[in-house]
């Protein structure tokens, strides 16, 4: 009788004993074969990313106008918005070039993750972009571009915002023509590209057209307020029929010049590009017969850079279109420049 207890009792105890260890081979089964396992490892994976710390500098080449202004802090309000993981170490070249590869220099010692650059001239920035790049630091570049790879562009093609003003200037003056041609600055990607798709179009369109004159004003009224100063001494009325400048802030300096000096009469045409909220309004005036609204590249800019550094695809030459503004669209776009 006790021995047919003890082998009941040794029977449910063995039987127990499968059912429990069936149950844990059940729940293993389970995770491993479902999709909760991988979701979850990856969903901690993402908010890693999300949650690590990245340091992007922005090496820009000047403040002194409002769209190198919005350039930076537009960039930088929206990573606050959107990526409060992003801290930014920005710098101020004032124009200069020297001072420009001194800055990237610095980030380059600060093993930065990632540098946004706006370069003073694409020669020059050109080997420092590339020491940073082989430092292993991403580098994307906003408007204008370097002569070596980097790991994104972002801006606008400058040749058919050249060609457009041209073709507003053949139209206001019925094909026939002398321009004076206002530069930005020497050796920038977005000064070559603004006087070749400009000339070009002339060369090809319009053959009673011609550049008479033309000096780098370096994108600074002043600057191209006193060159137009010397050309109206240099041309007598009448011998000069428009301007071509590479930027508001030249153009409104030579208006100022031409009306200083009484020239008003002289029916001068002034072409422009960048579309700055005071050349917006300078085109519904009638002082400037179009101007270019440029793509800044904010927040295009930080977009790309979050992407490169969290592993998205990203675009490796992102082209922002411009939008040309004449007196035919001008009310459309007061109060939405820079």
């Amino acid at each position: 009788m006790k021995k047919t207890a003890a082998k009941r009792i040794a029977a449910l105890v063995l039987s127990a004993t499968v059912f429990a260890g069936c149950i844990g081979c059940s729940g293993k089964s389970e995770t491993a074969s479902s999709g909760a396992g991988k979701s979850s490892g990856s969903a901690s994976s993402s908010a890693e990313t999300a949650d690590k710390k990245y340091v992007i500098g922005f090496s820009q080449r000047s403040m002194d106008n409002p769209l190198l202004v919005a350039m930076v802090n537009e960039n930088i309000e929206y990573a606050k918005k959107n990526y409060p993981n992003i801290e930014f170490i920005t710098t101020d070249a004032n124009g200069s070039t020297s001072k420009q590869v001194s800055d990237m220099e610095d980030l380059i010692a600060k093993k930065v993750d990632l540098i946004m650059i706006s370069p003073q001239e694409t020669g020059a920035l050109t080997d420092v972009t590339k020491r940073a790049m082989d430092a292993g630091i991403k580098v994307v570049a906003i408007d204008r571009n370097v002569d070596t790879e980097v790991t994104s562009f972002v801006g606008a093609d400058n040749k058919p915002m050249g060609a457009a003003a041209a073709k507003v200037l053949n139209e206001e003056l019925n094909g026939k023509g002398s321009i004076i041609e206002i530069q930005g600055t020497a050796g920038a990607s977005a000064t070559l590209d603004r006087s070749a798709g400009f000339n070009n179009y002339i060369k090809e369109n319009c053959p009673d057209m011609k550049v008479v004159a033309t000096q780098y004003c370096n994108f600074n009224r002043n600057d191209g307020m006193k060159y137009m100063e010397d050309m109206l001494q240099r041309f007598k009325s009448g011998e000069i029929t428009a301007v071509y400048a590479h930027n508001d802030e030249m153009a409104l300096g030579a208006y100022e010049a031409i009306k200083a000096a009484n020239r008003l009469s002289d029916g001068i045409k002034i072409a422009s590009l960048d579309g700055t909220e005071v050349g917006i309004e300078a085109v519904k005036a009638g002082k400037l017969v179009c101007t270019d609204m440029y793509p800044y590249g904010a927040p295009e800019g930080i977009e790309t850079a979050y992407k490169i550094l969290t592993g998205k695809q990203f675009d490796k030459n992102l082209a922002l279109e411009a939008t040309l503004i004449t007196k035919d669209n001008v009310d459309k776009y007061i109060g939405k420049g820079k």
